[in-house]
């Protein structure tokens, strides 16, 4: 039975992940690869998890929050304490009580589908780098490529950290329904589409994957979609 059930991403769901993430950390050792994240190990991508856990659960609560204290040779329990005081937290607090956000929102509900995606992006990655695979239901990735197209990568493009590409590029996912056009300059139809299940296309936002994935299909001017994918659309 998949623990994620309907995948909404709300505070069960991001318990689940979260509960997958501890499991998973002892079994895959501290020292190996994470090589989409650059020079990352499983031990940096552990520690990485946990504190950005923390930093939320203080932008919840519109506080500023000093990383914690880290051990590498307790990283299970570390993440498991950062995990806790982030779900704590998110469970006091209201949805629509004050926060910092990423978006114009100002809520503490950004917060849940923020950090269930964080989270879920970073499950793959230590599963993936140890080996294992990931059962999580399409609908949920096709939020995570949402969350891409409708806050990351406009947010990219207000810092300064992304500049717009010229031309529209679509992404449409085949095994949930699911249709998003990337932010471009461009009005007008998308010089390209991304056809793929909704997993590749939300790890390809990532960059976790490229357009060599066997799972995806391009139609249109491939150079767009190149062009579009050439930039930070997330942080």
């Amino acid at each position: 039975m998949n623990p994620l059930g309907g995948a909404a991403p709300d505070l069960v769901t991001l318990t689940a992940l979260t509960e997958a993430f501890a499991q998973t950390v002892p079994t895959v050792p501290a020292d190996v690869p994470v090589p989409w994240c650059g020079s990352w190990l499983v031990g940096d991508l552990v520690e990485h998890l946990a504190q950005v856990h923390h930093w939320a659960a203080g932008q919840a609560q519109r506080r500023e929050a000093e990383p914690v204290a880290w051990s590498p040779a307790q990283a299970e329990d570390g993440y498991r304490r950062c995990a806790h005081e982030l779900l704590t937290t998110l469970a006091t607090l209201a949805p629509d009580s004050p926060a910092w956000t990423l978006d114009e929102s100002g809520v503490s509900g950004f917060w849940h589908r923020r950090q269930v995606h964080e989270t879920l992006v970073h499950l793959w990655d230590l599963r993936t780098a140890g080996g294992s695979g990931l059962d999580v239901p399409p609908a949920l990735w096709a939020d995570t490529v949402d969350e891409v197209v409708a806050v990351m990568a406009p947010r990219q493009v207000r810092l300064g950290r992304l500049a717009l590409p010229a031309r529209a590029v679509t992404l449409v996912a085949t095994d949930t329904p699911g249709r998003w056009t990337l932010p471009s300059a461009q009005a007008g139809a998308p010089a390209a589409t991304v056809h793929g299940p909704a997993a590749a296309l939300a790890l390809l936002l990532w960059a976790r994957t490229g357009l060599d994935d066997p799972t995806l299909h391009v139609t249109g001017d491939a150079t767009a979609v190149h062009e579009a994918l050439a930039g930070a659309l997330t942080p």
